[in-house]
């Protein structure tokens, strides 16, 4: 199944108890709760509370959006902490800071050294990582992105997946087949001409999305970059969105 869900920082300004709020009114089943805006490194006790406080609401964790980025010196143990208490099966992290084409051997060495250390330390806790596919770090192309997790080596080591503007339609699918079984969730929006637009005039793109992800496993597709900021629009987003799951055969309400 792909289960519909929402990334938290589509509202960073709302509290957490408002997210919980807005996903279950809207039929999404659950949250990558971000870094900084609503659950903080190094504070698991707050982790666990807002862990505590999803589950009741019948929610999911789908995974923690954190802000951690290879090759700047950040420790990692803070966002590991907060991950595990709570509950997130996945942590979100970035591959660097600076474009694939400005990166040198020695960089990308250096990176894909630190990736396999930190996926290593969250396999001891139970917790996959996932890179952001995203512009101005090593995974802004699918060669490069491909090349990372060859070079790491390592079985925790994963990708989250969006429609990067920067590639074209070919190119986005075939970073998805590329992926294959290292692709996990989802962030779900739609771009018309580089813009956020509403999601139901993208459904037709999505449907070859969809098309070439595996159905091997369960994952989330998660809303994200709603237009004008407003929740009046992600309701009609999330709406647009189970249907297209729906009618694609991925997922089922109830």
């Amino acid at each position: 199944m792909i289960i519909p869900g929402l990334v938290s920082v589509t509202f960073r300004e709302k509290k957490p108890e408002e997210i919980i709020e807005i996903c279950v009114k809207n039929g999404l089943r659950a949250v990558e709760w971000g870094e900084n805006a609503h659950v903080m490194p190094g504070d698991p006790e707050g982790a666990a509370v807002l862990r505590a406080k999803t589950l009741e609401a019948g929610l999911t964790v789908a995974a923690y959006g954190s802000y951690y980025r290879l090759c700047t010196g950040m420790d990692f143990e803070p966002t590991l902490a907060s991950a595990k208490a709570l509950g997130a099966p996945v942590i979100r992290v970035w591959a660097g800071n600076i474009p694939s084409e400005e990166a040198d051997e020695a960089y990308r060495a250096s990176a894909a050294g630190e990736a396999a250390r930190i996926a290593g330390r969250a396999e001891q806790e139970g917790i996959k990582i996932a890179f952001e596919w995203h512009k101005n770090t090593l995974t802004d192309t699918n060669e490069s992105a491909m090349d990372l997790l060859k070079r790491a080596d390592h079985p925790n080591l994963y990708c989250l997946w969006q429609p990067t503007v920067a590639l074209n339609m070919e190119q986005r699918c075939e970073g998805i087949r590329l992926l294959g079984d290292r692709l996990l969730n989802l962030h779900t929006y739609y771009w018309p001409d580089g813009k956020r637009g509403e999601f139901a005039p993208g459904k037709g793109e999505w449907r070859q999305y969809l098309s070439c992800v595996p159905r091997d496993s369960d994952r989330f597709a998660l809303l994200e970059f709603v237009k004008d900021n407003t929740v009046e629009q992600l309701e009609t987003d999330a709406k647009a969105l189970i249907e297209l799951l729906t009618e694609e055969g991925v997922y089922q309400h109830g």
